[in-house]
């Protein structure tokens, strides 16, 4: 069954308007320049909506709009993409388009936002309730992708330094491929050299968000070294024990030598994953 949903129209001026219709007229540019937006065009065209077309249709605007405006039309795409699509589903906010099955349509999304910004999403409430349980405190983002996060925690006046064993653009990611049109980092993100010559002090705020899963040890190293340097505060983002992140090793630690502290009520997810934002401190 559809959950009833308010649909927030898009608004652009005359002028972005018209470059949007030069540029879809104009299909060897799209290609060329923005490959991932023609790749969900020609994909959206042929699969499931919501059954909702002209949310559908808000939707590829909105993408569309915000894929191929980068940070010069928004300073967080992401969210200004999905958020007329949230919907309140058993207890939580998830992007589903108003359909407690979401959609193809939606899904083919997902995957493409994902890699092109972070796979949570920084809703601005979250955002909000990030920087009050830092009080302040800096923060050390691990596993931080494109610094997408990082940028979002910035802009809300926290210091935030990024690390990857792979930075988007200096290093190969998988998980986040390059492409034509879209932002290698938004945040400056060094790689684990640079980690591991910072000052054993940990006074700041762990951050991992979707830290690997599926038995990679990444998650309960970080949290190790973390706790050997004397640090208090973790905010993790991801899936709960079992899922699609962190190790079993990571869990164990959280519940012997951890306190959960907070959790975001509005934290926004797809309605395919389970995450979650916590507030951690050491016991």
């Amino acid at each position: 069954m559809r959950e009833t949903q308010s649909m927030a129209k898009l608004t652009m001026t005359s002028s972005r308007w018209d470059e949007l219709t030069a540029l879809l007229r104009d299909e060897p540019r799209l290609r060329s320049e923005f490959p991932k937006v023609a790749e969900y065009l020609d994909m959206a065209a042929g699969l499931a909506g919501t059954g909702d077309d002209q949310a559908d249709a808000q939707f590829d605007l909105r993408f569309v709009h915000y894929m191929t405006g980068g940070s010069a039309v928004s300073k967080n795409p992401y969210w200004d993409i999905v958020e007329p699509f949230v919907s309140e589903h058993d207890g939580r906010r998830v992007v589903n388009g108003g359909c407690a099955e979401g959609s193809a349509r939606l899904a083919f999304a997902q995957m493409l936002l994902q890699a092109t910004y972070a796979y949570a999403i920084p809703a601005p409430e979250t955002v909000e309730w990030f920087a009050s349980f830092c009080a302040g405190s800096p923060v050390v983002e691990l596993g931080a992708g494109r610094g997408y996060w990082a940028a979002q925690l910035t802009r809300a006046g926290l210091i935030v330094d990024a690390y990857d064993s792979a930075p988007p653009d200096r290093a190969g990611n998988p998980s986040f491929p390059g492409a034509a049109g879209q932002a290698d980092i938004w945040h400056p993100v060094r790689d684990l050299a640079a980690f591991r010559t910072r000052a054993r002090s940990a006074g700041y705020v762990l951050f991992l968000c979707w830290p690997p899963g599926w038995g990679d040890s990444m998650s309960s190293e970080a949290l190790a070294l973390f706790e050997e340097a004397g640090g208090q505060q973790l905010i993790y983002i991801g899936e709960p024990k079992g899922g699609k992140t962190g190790n079993d090793a990571f869990f164990e630690a959280l519940s012997s030598r951890w306190r959960l502290d907070s959790t975001d009520s509005n934290f926004v997810s797809w309605w395919t994953d389970a995450d979650v934002a916590q507030g951690w401190v050491r016991i």
